[in-house]
């Protein structure tokens, strides 16, 4: 995608030869040695076990997403609540409401509202249940221990068994001695790569069911696009 001057084309060209076989080789080697691996499961089960225990929860996250090749970083801030299988996830420039069953996206520069059915058996992360993710559909291996935000984390790659999937990795770094997720990483197949960070958590908060539907009395003006 970079432009190169035919000047040094041919070393670059030489330079490709070695890094393409040496990127190809690392990507066969994590694919194949990523399996069912059981300490993986053991820091996942724990990690599972603890969000599973709480009725509802807020956390603040970053998320950032960087395309080296491309020289893209962005980042973004947002808050996600969460209570069951419904989830709301406000940032600066959408708004996602999932009651369980129905998908409300806010675009708020638009001022439209995109309504759709939830699929749960679509390859969207739905980030309500990112504790639960390795259960279906995904090998899981632990890679090594790693100090993240100053807490020391276990990190664990999640290969999804689809050769197929919208991303072909995910990288969860889970908290060692707690066993909170600290941050999360999905590897797509384009180079991108999402990251999302939890900066602050709250656990059990009182959230009532409706919170999780779009009203559009309170946007007034609002263009309502049902796609369902």
């Amino acid at each position: 995608m970079l432009p190169f001057y035919r000047n040094f084309n041919l070393s670059i060209e030489i330079q490709m030869k070695k890094f393409f076989p040496t990127v190809l080789l690392a990507l066969i080697v994590q694919f194949s040695f990523a399996q069912y691996d059981a300490r993986a499961l053991e820091i996942l089960e724990a990690m599972s076990k603890k969000y599973k225990a709480f009725t509802s929860f807020e956390a603040n996250i970053t998320s950032s997403m960087t395309n080296e090749t491309e020289g893209i970083k962005e980042e973004f801030k947002g808050k996600i609540t969460v209570k069951g299988d419904k989830f709301r996830l406000a940032m600066e420039d959408q708004e996602i409401i999932n009651n369980g069953t129905t998908v409300w996206t806010y675009l708020p520069t638009a001022k439209e509202v995109n309504i759709d059915n939830y699929d749960p058996e679509s390859d969207e992360i739905n980030p309500s249940k990112i504790y639960e993710l390795y259960k279906k559909g995904f090998k899981y291996l632990y890679i090594e221990d790693v100090t993240e935000g100053g807490v020391l984390c276990e990190v664990v790659d999640l290969v999804p068994e689809k050769k197929d999937a919208q991303y072909f990795k995910i990288r969860m770094n889970i908290g060692k001695k707690d066993r909170s997720i600290q941050s999360w990483t999905m590897f797509d197949r384009s180079g991108n790569r999402y990251k999302y960070t939890i900066t602050k958590f709250v656990p059990n908060v009182t959230v009532a069911d409706a919170f999780f539907t779009f009203d559009p009395k309170k946007y007034p003006g609002v263009e309502i696009i049902d796609l369902r």
